[in-house]
């Protein structure tokens, strides 16, 4: 019984060598440990060495292999969201020069349902995602999804997210049907409607959170796991990634002062593209709308997991504020 699950191993190691290959065209490639498997059972992300004429590289390969289609909503979302991150690679990421870090895609494969992602190793670049997430590193997402933000302003998402986030309505009905009777749950297409109606929109990069940042020693950052980059507002990242950072106490006085820091960084890295009155205009327009954004992801929480996230005083009372009419018709 050993040897043959020896041998399986051994013949999926051999199969996942010859699928890098193929993707990156290097002379060889050597694969490491596997260091998780991928959410929901589907695939696995291993690190490994890859030779090419440069010499040798240390690599991430995100290896997918869905598994059988139930014919749930749920399958269907995540298989489309690793399609939807390998045309992030393709077709935008490498727009992003040195304003917003990412890893270099070396190789991208699709194959009977099976998808394979090679990235550069970030961590061969001094990036981690070790240790405490201070406050100077989110500032610095902040500056990163600011910059991310304006490279896309305007653009249409082809062939990612029509509309960007994991927690988008459209995708999320069966967490819709368990949240507790109420006016955030009577509400929740009225919040869709009103932050897709913005003027102003980029690219999301959809999961900003802590654990999809890696950090620098110099105190920069580069983001991971774009499967649920789209359309958007690019407030809906900042509260994601502000509801992950802050405590539930310390909303009140934390937010204002990150929006602040976030806008100071959205403005800089427009000011070549915008007019000074299109600036104005769209700061005013996503200052309106982070409230709305906020709601957007505290309504998935509510029904992610009925009774494990207590409602909490802040996102209560803008529950009052933002659906109270006549907003409620926007």
């Amino acid at each position: 019984m050993g040897k043959s699950r020896e041998s399986r191993r051994h013949r999926a190691s051999e199969e996942l060598t010859e699928r890098v290959l193929r993707a990156t065209g290097a002379r060889g490639f050597e694969l490491g440990p596997r260091l998780q498997a991928l959410w929901g059972g589907y695939g696995d992300l291993w690190r490994g060495e890859l030779s090419t004429e440069r010499g040798v590289a240390s690599v991430i390969v995100k290896d997918v292999r869905p598994p059988d289609d139930d014919g749930t909503l749920a399958h269907r979302r995540k298989l489309r969201s690793y399609r939807v991150e390998q045309s992030f690679y393709a077709r935008f990421a490498e727009r992003l020069g040195d304003r917003a870090r990412v890893a270099r895609a070396i190789g991208l494969s699709s194959s009977h349902g099976a998808l394979l992602t090679v990235l550069e190793d970030l961590e061969q670049a001094r990036y981690s995602t070790q240790g405490r997430f201070t406050s100077s590193e989110v500032a610095s997402s902040l500056a990163w999804l600011a910059a991310f933000h304006a490279t896309f302003l305007g653009e249409s998402p082809e062939e990612l997210w029509k509309v960007g986030t994991y927690w988008h309505l459209d995708t999320r009905p069966a967490e819709l049907s368990r949240m507790r009777e109420g006016s955030l749950r009577a509400g929740a297409v009225a919040i869709d409607h009103r932050l897709s109606a913005a003027r102003f929109r980029t690219f999301v990069h959809g999961d900003a959170k802590p654990d999809n940042v890696c950090r620098a020693r110099d105190g920069s950052v580069a983001f991971v796991d774009f499967q649920y980059v789209g359309g958007g507002v690019g407030v809906k990242d900042v509260a994601y990634l502000l509801n992950c950072c802050l405590a539930p106490n310390e909303y009140e006085k934390g937010l204002p002062r990150w929006l602040d820091a976030y806008f100071a960084a959205l403005r800089a890295a427009l000011e070549q593209k915008l007019e000074p009155n299109e600036l104005v205009a769209l700061e005013r327009e996503w200052r309106e709308l982070f409230p709305v954004a906020w709601l957007d992801f505290y309504r998935f929480l509510q029904g992610w997991a009925p009774g494990s996230y207590d409602p909490d005083p802040f996102s209560e009372a803008l529950v009052k504020q933002v659906l109270a009419p006549p907003l409620r018709k926007l």
